[in-house]
């Protein structure tokens, strides 16, 4: 999947995108209230505008509340957009199209097996151990992650944990209350139904906010010790329903911490270490190993041999 499919957003110009040649995308699933709003407001740069503006401001002021899956989509795409300007796509088709397919089997085990445009699989071109899950489903992993793994049934628990935090809706729940408070302010007042440019620029400020708080919890802090803990039981969860051997998420575990650099700014940074991980896990795990069958090893090895 190439960078440009992960952002397609109207109307608005976000600072750190950095993407171009993307095509609008139609916002109208977003509140039909501030349809009209706008329609020959002074220095709005038009009606179009100023509604798409409305709308996305709508948008983060329903976060955490009642934002439905269209929009939580939409807002996962622009982060995902901007992770990738971090983290370049790795565009070798084989080994993208192998993660997808192990992802979407275990997504459809998770407690979220649907979501608005579905659930999305992109390679990193990064070293860099780490992964990322935007809200809505849109999730990357690094190469460095991934010769981490020595089995399918490894990719396959990586994958789980970040299906974990999209069925948990981690990101989201990243977005700080004040830009949430504010948000509401200025859509729920009368003034907002005559806003000039002010206004508008300010809701666009919200929105780039809004982002910049998922971006920056998920990328440069990480997540809470809870939400990780909940993402490793997601995880065993979905290994346990779906055949793969649940000690596969342990034995990744054990490969990263033999391969993090204390100091780095990637997966030890942003995460418990693996072997605090690890004691939690242990107890929630199945008596026995699962035997992996060796065409699932020859299919890992074929699709992971360049990476």
């Amino acid at each position: 999947m190439e960078r440009r499919t992960f952002l397609k957003y109207s109307g608005l110009t976000l600072a750190g995108v950095g993407l171009t040649g993307c095509k609008e995308l139609d916002m109208s699933g977003f509140s039909q209230a501030m349809s009209g709003l706008g329609q020959s407001m002074p220095g709005t740069g038009g009606g179009d505008q100023f509604s798409s503006l409305m709308r996305a401001g709508g948008a983060v002021a329903r976060a955490m509340e009642d934002l439905d899956p269209e929009q939580e989509y939409y807002l996962g795409r622009t982060v995902a957009a901007n992770v990738l300007t971090r983290y370049p796509a790795w565009n070798n088709r084989e080994a993208n199209d192998y993660i997808s397919q192990v992802g979407r089997y275990v997504s459809l085990a998770s407690a979220l097996p649907e979501t608005f445009g579905g659930y999305y699989f992109q390679i990193a071109d990064s070293d860099e151990i780490n992964a990322f899950a935007a809200p809505g489903g849109l999730i990357i992993v690094t190469r460095g992650l991934l010769r981490c793994c020595k089995s399918e049934d490894a990719v396959a628990a990586v994958l789980a944990h970040e299906v974990g935090h999209v069925q948990h809706r981690h990101g989201i729940q990243a977005i700080r209350r004040s830009r949430i408070t504010s948000a509401v302010a200025i859509v729920g007042t009368e003034a907002a139904r005559h806003a000039g440019s002010p206004e508008v620029r300010q809701l666009a400020q919200l929105f780039d906010g809004a982002i910049n708080d998922i971006i920056t919890t998920m990328v440069d802090n990480g997540y809470s010790r809870a939400f990780e803990r909940d993402s490793d039981r997601a995880a065993l969860a979905i290994l346990q329903r779906t055949g793969y051997d649940d000690r596969a998420l342990i034995d990744m575990l054990q490969e990263m911490d033999g391969r993090l650099q204390p100091g780095a700014k990637d997966f030890a940074a942003t995460h418990p270490s693996p072997s605090a991980r690890m004691g939690e896990i242990e107890p929630n795990l199945l008596a026995e190993r699962r035997a992996i069958p060796r065409s699932r090893q020859s299919r890992f090895q074929r699709a992971m041999r360049n990476v």
